[in-house]
């Protein structure tokens, strides 16, 4: 079965890293893959932009493509957005159907300090947005808990619903949000860090401009 796979953050604003890696994991995985942006992340400071201004981003960002789509379900819910809480809803939403959490390597390494970690496997496979070649360093508990659940093939991750882990190499660009705050603020152009619909409609950027 098709899997569906889940890519979070703040998208504050979305740029061309988000959008690289999300699209190369839904190539390897042939899944849909859905950018679901947090309300109140509960590792970071809150975002800059408002979450509809965040939504008219992530649309314009996305247009002309079906494989990457939007999933504002986080944005509507009150308090910090818990990753646990969105897997729960989905997997009543999508039954056997595999999912599949999509996290970066460094978001991965810290998965032990997010809330009711363990019980993430109990919804949903992970997918670790790797690097080739870089080593990221993780806690001996967090490897002792997925050490069984490695798989170096898709095909499992097919078979059942959850409770696997891949490791899926992609090419990582090392495009900052912040950066772009800082660059957008100082009434520069990242013109090619962003994706180009953003700046079709200049008030898409005017969060980060004011």
């Amino acid at each position: 079965m098709r899997p569906l796979a889940v890519f979070g953050g703040t998208f504050d604003p979305i740029h061309i890293g988000h959008l690289t890696v999300a699209w190369e994991a839904a190539e390897l995985l042939d899944a849909e893959v859905r950018l679901m942006p947090a309300n109140v992340p509960p590792h970071r400071s809150s975002p800059q932009a408002s979450p509809a201004e965040r939504v008219a981003m992530l649309r314009a960002a996305l247009a002309g493509q079906s494989r990457l789509v939007l999933d504002a379900r986080e944005l509507e819910r009150d308090g910090p957005s818990y990753t646990i809480d969105t897997l729960r809803e989905l997997r009543a939403e999508q039954g056997g159907r595999p999912l599949v959490l999509l996290l970066g390597a460094d978001a991965f390494a810290g998965l032990s300090t997010w809330n009711r970690w363990r019980e993430l496997f109990d919804f949903a496979h992970i997918g670790v947005l790797s690097r080739p070649g870089v080593q990221v360093m993780r806690s001996a508990e967090l490897e002792q808990e997925v050490a069984a659940r490695r798989v170096d093939d898709v095909a499992p991750l097919r078979a059942q619903p959850c409770g696997k882990l891949i490791e899926l190499a992609v090419t990582p660009l090392e495009v900052s949000a912040t950066r772009i705050r800082e660059l957008l603020a100082a009434g520069r152009d990242p013109r090619y860090l962003l994706p180009a619909g953003l700046f079709d409609d200049p008030a898409l950027l005017a969060p980060y401009r004011r």
